[in-house]
């Protein structure tokens, strides 16, 4: 019986892609009829080298680099230079007698990549890197949008309220990514684009599972949507990233010497970082709540720039005096940090996150209670969906964005880490409850791997007739 190759295209982001070679894992080891191949497009910054699998029957193919010009914003215009090359891919798996073509496994952003599968004839179908609300959200919206004329700039930086059967409770503007209103890297044109084109899939794979999104999973039930499958969480759970292994042992070591859940730990993702004012007030608030942290600190990115951060040269010249000696015995200032590994140590007591959906299923999969830090993308939603539909984070800022001139006062910090590394709160036991849960749901007899199983034989069913005949 000749291999069913299946095609996976994520956007190079090191997020949507660490999560696909997860799903890679699972799929193959779950079925030895799979092979998958893995296209690599790298951003003229940063590398996607360390990208391994221990799976035989996974690739990893790295497109060549394309030429992109000084003012590309967004990842939408990034990627259409990479249609021609994803099509050559193609056509070099295809020519290959032991293996038949099942389809192709796209990102949230490779929409335009459907096109390329239909030329091959074979069907596409969706990875959703983020929630099922958020999933349901983009429906909705783009829904009302084409349907009924809603205007989404009513809703910016708005507190007026829209209902979303994907969420429990009515969804500020505020939250509402701020994709869908700026200008830069298409806005929503680009958002209604890509959520329309999810319609046309088989099937959509999404990186959660149905005990933590019961509401949002339900609220697909009777839509015309495409089939959801929750297979998560699909996360790397062992091994490192890119970093430093050197400091990654520093950080291991010195958490080693501190109290069991005593440490806050303060990140915000690959894209996330400060100017020297909100730095100075972290700080202050960090050194009020008397509590022991590890913050990972880096320089913010250009302004709507796909560009990843860096380490501050000198972190003394944008800290505040003195604030490195007088917190030298309960705190610890890094760069890069090796979040994994933090979030599973036990001395992590707390979790200053930029809600991340990666970074939100760690925090869960480890039991850590989260303050909410948003940055971009769909960030803040997200931080409202885990303090107000399920509980599961406390507030620091749910409507923060990266691009914004606001500050978030020393006193706001203050008072949102205390409530976090209270120990009697209500988020701390719920979070202990869905760890647990988060680790059954992807073992035999769990959820998210009987939903996998489900995928992979409707995969299988829905390969076409010409394909078929070549087993």
């Amino acid at each position: 019986m000749k291999q069913t190759e299946l095609v996976f295209i994520p956007s190079p982001g090191i997020g949507h892609l660490a999560a696909t070679v997860e799903i890679a894992k699972l799929m193959t080891h779950r079925d030895r009829r799979l092979s998958i191949t893995i296209l690599i497009m790298k951003f003229p910054f940063g590398s996607n080298d360390s990208m391994t699998s221990d799976s035989d029957s996974i690739r990893f193919l790295t497109l060549p680099p394309v030429e992109v010009s000084p003012g590309t914003t967004g990842i939408t215009e990034f990627l259409k230079p990479q249609i021609p090359l994803v099509r050559d891919a193609v056509h070099e798996i295809t020519r290959s007698n032991s293996v038949r073509l099942g389809g192709f496994v796209i990102d949230m952003f490779c929409t335009s990549m459907i096109d390329v599968a239909d030329e091959f004839e074979v069907p596409s179908y969706l990875f959703f890197t983020s929630s099922a609300a958020f999933l349901g959200f983009m429906f909705h919206l783009q829904f009302l949008h084409d349907n009924e004329g809603l205007d989404f700039n009513e809703f910016k930086d708005s507190d007026a309220e829209l209902e979303v059967p994907s969420y429990a409770n009515p969804v500020p503007g505020k939250v509402f990514p701020s994709l869908m209103f700026g200008k830069e890297g298409g806005g929503a044109e680009k958002f209604l684009y890509h959520t329309r084109r999810f319609r046309q899939v088989k099937g959509i794979m999404v990186n959660t599972f149905v005990e933590l999104e019961s509401h949002a999973i339900q609220s697909f039930s009777g839509s015309t949507i495409p089939p959801v499958y929750p297979v998560g969480p699909v996360l790397k759970t062992q091994g490192g990233s890119v970093g430093g292994q050197q400091d990654a042992s520093a950080v291991m070591s010195w958490l080693d010497d501190q109290p069991p859940s005593s440490v806050l730990f303060l990140c915000f993702g690959s894209m996330g970082g400060f100017g020297g004012d909100q730095v100075k007030e972290i700080a202050h608030g960090l050194e009020r709540s008397g509590h022991r942290f590890l913050w990972s600190l880096r320089q913010p990115s250009s302004k709507g720039k796909i560009e990843s951060r860096s380490n501050y040269a000198n972190v003394e010249e944008v800290l505040p005096e003195g604030f490195l000696h007088r917190t030298a015995r309960i705190g610890k200032v890094i760069g890069w940090a090796p979040q994994v590994a933090i979030l599973a140590h036990s001395a992590v007591g707390g979790f200053v996150s930029h809600c991340g959906w990666n970074s939100t299923l760690e925090s869960i999969y480890y039991g850590v209670p989260v303050a909410t830090w948003p940055m971009f993308a769909e960030q803040q939603i997200n931080a409202f969906q885990m303090v107000k539909d399920l509980g599961l984070a406390v507030e620091i800022k749910m409507d923060y964005n990266k691009d914004s001139s606001y500050v978030v006062s020393a006193q706001e910090i203050e008072i949102g880490l205390k409530n976090l590394m209270n120990i009697d709160n209500e988020v701390r036991k719920k979070r202990e409850e869905m760890k647990k849960i988060s680790r059954k749901v992807m073992i035999e007899g769990g959820s998210s791997h009987f939903s996998l199983g489900h995928f992979i034989e409707d995969m299988m069913a829905n390969i076409p007739c010409k394909q078929q005949s070549d087993i």
